[in-house]
């Protein structure tokens, strides 16, 4: 008996080569002499803007290449963008409700 595969079943292999990953670690490493050195200067409220900003493209640096959903199917990028909407809707409704707490002693 001849079974028929179904190619949205066959385990994909992506091999990536040395170089990219090569190249992911230095911008890692740059990126973190950026966040030291941005460190350094006074920019007020923004220091933290600006450090969490360059934590979030660190961050999705390694999700997409070393955790491979760069190379993944349409399902999973769906399903880590789910968890990220989830997050920050976690993160917005938590702030809400404490910014709301603080009537009158900003």
């Amino acid at each position: 008996m001849t079974e028929k595969i179904n190619p949205e079943h066959q385990e994909e292999i992506h091999v990536v080569k040395p170089p990219v990953y090569l190249g992911i670690f230095l911008a890692l490493l740059c990126l973190t002499a950026l966040t030291t050195g941005i460190s350094f200067i006074d920019l007020g409220v923004f220091n933290a803007v600006i450090a969490l900003l360059i934590a979030c493209f660190k961050a999705s640096l390694v999700v997409l290449f070393f955790m491979h959903i760069h190379y993944s199917s349409r399902l999973l990028k769906m399903t880590v963008g789910a968890g990220l909407f989830t997050f920050g809707l976690l993160l917005v409704l938590t702030m809400s409700d404490y910014i709301s707490r603080a009537w009158g002693r900003w």
